[in-house]
């Protein structure tokens, strides 16, 4: 059981390394790569970049698809069928001038009743 195990093991090491020994580097996807200019190491001499002097793979691009991503479903469109009604909003605390009748909110209470600050 254990050599098995062991067998099995090493066979399944050895298709992985052979697989990432043969795979084709032409079917990997091309990129236009990183913006590094012609940055060179002061030290050796060598370019900092594999592909030295490349543009941005997506570059003015990705910056309007991200811009405008989502835009159409983030936006409120919302509708009341009370707002229908209305004619203006004055603002916080004011109630809102409408169509129809006019209705007057009247205070609850009118006056409060007097007590004499000291009773006897």
């Amino acid at each position: 059981m254990r050599t098995s195990l062991l067998i099995i093991s090493v066979f399944i090491g050895a298709m992985v390394t052979a697989s990432a020994v043969l795979a084709n580097p032409a079917m990997l996807p091309k990129h236009e790569g990183y913006p590094m200019g012609k940055a060179v190491d002061p030290v050796n001499g060598q370019p900092l970049a594999n592909d030295p002097g490349q543009r941005n793979a997506t570059g003015e691009r990705s910056l309007t698809g991200a811009a405008a991503f989502g835009s159409d479903s983030l936006r409120q469109n919302l509708s009341n069928m009370s707002d229908q009604r209305l004619l203006e909003k004055p603002g916080a605390g004011l109630l809102p001038k409408v169509q129809g009748p006019n209705i007057k909110i009247e205070p609850p209470v009118k006056e409060a009743t007097k007590v004499n600050a000291s009773p006897q």
